[in-house]
Formats: structure tokens, sequence, C-alpha cells
């Protein structure tokens, strides 16, 4: 579930560091060829074809996904032609540098600006959900609710590896991360994952399901993350189906 952030690097170097994010950047999503037809059905049949039509998918969707300023696809795809090339950059360093700063700095006041927007719905969306029948509230401020009851038993520890079913939303029913959608689950270690997630596979037992309601400072806190904004309360059902 990942936060990309722009540094005022060189050109070259922020180029670099974007094109690299957007190709490796996918946090626990499935893989370009896990979604797409055979690869010889496209026409793509060596090695060679196959890894870079993923780069060139990978590199494509990442670029999508950032909400930072609008793509341009032409001046995008002459790019990467003339760096495939390497052909002499058609705009100069200084100019490249002045325009990575400028969509930083915009980047970065929409970013203070949604994250203020979110801090204050998040709030009144805990405040108002912590009445509700079945909605527990721990001393650290999460909150949950018991959805469906196993068979009770042993629970993990703050250092356990588990494997889990989840569905993440943000609290407008916006999906952000699903291993329930990608017909999945996931394993992790306990005290590697986000303080609400460590806090609240602790309370459960293989079978359970709970629904999670995470406040931002048990989550990314003021940390945008993919489709995850800053300051943003994250919604998770989650079910527990074993301890490793």
């Amino acid at each position: 579930m990942p936060s990309p952030v722009l540094r005022t690097l060189s050109s070259v170097a922020l180029a670099s560091a974007v094109l690299f994010l957007a190709a490796c950047g996918k946090d626990d999503k499935k893989t370009a060829a896990a979604d797409q037809p055979a690869a010889g059905a496209a026409g793509f049949t060596t090695d060679e074809q196959k890894v870079s039509y993923g780069i060139g998918f990978n590199m494509g969707s990442g670029v999508a996904d950032q909400k930072a300023f609008t793509v341009d696809h032409t001046a995008l795809k002459a790019g990467l032609e003339d760096g495939l090339a390497k052909s002499k950059t058609r705009i100069s360093e200084q100019d490249l540098e002045k325009a990575f700063q400028a969509v930083q700095q915009k980047a970065s006041a929409a970013a203070a600006i949604e994250g203020e927007k979110q801090g204050a719905a998040g709030a009144a969306f805990l405040e108002k959900n912590k009445t509700k029948a079945g909605v527990k509230t721990t001393a650290s401020g999460l909150q949950y609710e018991v959805v469906k009851p196993g068979l009770g038993g042993a629970k993990p520890t703050a250092t356990s590896t588990v494997e889990v079913a989840y569905h993440g939303t943000l609290i407008d029913g916006t999906v952000f991360d699903s291993s329930i959608e990608r017909g999945s689950t996931a394993t992790f270690a306990l005290n590697e994952v986000i303080p609400g997630w460590t806090e609240g596979l602790q309370l459960m037992s293989v079978g359970d399901k709970y629904k999670f309601y995470v406040p931002a400072n048990l989550g990314y806190g003021p940390r945008a993350r993919g489709k995850i904004p800053a300051n943003a309360v994250l919604i998770f059902e989650v079910e527990l189906k074993q301890i490793k």
C-alpha cells in the first residue's frame, strides 16, 4: 500500500526517479502481465519484447496514476523516444529543472489543501462513527467492529506473521487496495505495517472478520500514498486466515 516524493534534483536524475517510481511503485497490485491478454496474441513473443512491453506498461500506469499534473501524451512519447535513441534533449536542462520545480510546488500546495480537507472530514466521520452500534474505540483511537466471529483461539502478537484477506476504502467509498478484488490473500509481519493494522490484528483470532476505521495518525498520516490522500481515514474489512 504504497508515497512518491518529488525532490529537487538535477533534471536528468529527477526524470529518472519519476520513471523508476512509475515502473516499480505498484504496491500490492498485480503485475501488468497478470491482467493482460497473452503476449503472443499482441505480437510480443520473445522475452525481450515481453519485458520491454512490461516496462512500458508499468511506466505508463504509474504516470497515469499520479495527480500532480496532466500528462501530455505527445510530449511523454517524444521524451521516451529521444531517450531510447540517446538523442540530444529538446529542452535545456535548466528549463527542465524549472519545470519540475514548478510542478512540485503546485503539487505540494494542492496536497496541503487536500490534506486539510481530509483531516477535517476524517475527524467528523470518526466522531459520528464511534456512536454506531457495535463500533468500539481503543485507547489509541482505532475504531473497529466485529463483522463475523471465528472460532476463537490464539491471537497474533505484535511480531507475528499473518495471512489475511482485506478490502480497503476511503470514507467516500473509494477503493484504494483490495486483496479480495484480486482474488488473493496477503501475508506480512505485523511489525511491518501501519500502526492501525498492528494493533487491530492483535484483537483477532483465525476466522474472525473485523472492520477497522483507522485514523490518519495510525495510518499514513500527512503522507499521500497512491490513491490515499494525506490525513485520510482508512476503512478496512479484514479476515484473519492464519497465523504463521
